[in-house]
């Protein structure tokens, strides 16, 4: 199964694009999420992918940060809401703000997603209160080692890095080296980059 592409991006549209994997042209479905975020294309990008196996067809959805994927995944382990309903909704609504719509339980904000209605809003709601707040808590003591809030970008990157295999402490450790040096500003690629190469170090 298919969990991470690293490549060249050949092709991109709003949903989907083709990632040329060493001469292999991978057809990832995506979310508007990460569209906005992608490079241009020939450039090279990582992907989170989900691999989904239908009778008819091998379908990859690709995601550029961990958070997504982990949104879609959880969307997409409802009853009733398939893999395209689970990208209609990141697309619409960031994965921070569907999180804090699932705990707030506020399903007239899911409710603005194409293709969820009423009843949907509320299932979404009931079903993932409980699993969002054990993974991303409102309030969240963590901080990235200067007294504020751990960032979005932060957040990303110790998902990625973890889903490599890496501990969680030394992620840490390296993301706060990574943040001194200023390459936070860089962009989660690049400050994936940084980190790979300080836990290279040992």
């Amino acid at each position: 199964m298919i969990a991470l592409l690293t490549g060249h991006l050949a092709f991109k549209a709003p949903s989907h694009l083709t990632l040329d994997v060493h001469g292999v042209g991978y057809e990832v479905l995506i979310p508007l999420s990460t569209y906005y975020s992608l490079p241009n294309q020939h450039e090279s990008v990582t992907l989170s992918i989900h691999t989904h196996v239908r009778e008819d067809a091998i379908q990859l959805y690709g995601f550029l940060t961990g958070a997504e994927k982990e949104a879609f995944l959880l969307l997409t382990g409802i009853s009733g809401i398939g893999p395209k309903l689970g990208l209609s909704v990141l697309s619409t609504l960031s994965v921070k703000d569907l999180f804090s719509a699932i705990q707030a339980g506020d399903t007239e904000k899911l409710g603005t997603v194409p293709g969820i209605g009423k009843k949907s809003a509320a299932r979404i709601a009931l079903e993932l209160k409980d699993k969002v707040a054990k993974l991303h808590p409102v309030c969240t003591s963590d901080d990235s080692g200067n007294g504020q809030p751990v960032s979005p970008l932060y957040d990303d990157a110790l998902s990625a890095l973890v889903n490599l295999g890496y501990r969680q402490p030394d992620v840490k450790e390296a993301l706060k080296r990574v943040e001194k040096s200023g390459a936070m500003a860089q962009g989660l690629e690049q400050v994936i980059r940084e980190a790979l190469k300080d836990l290279a170090k040992g």
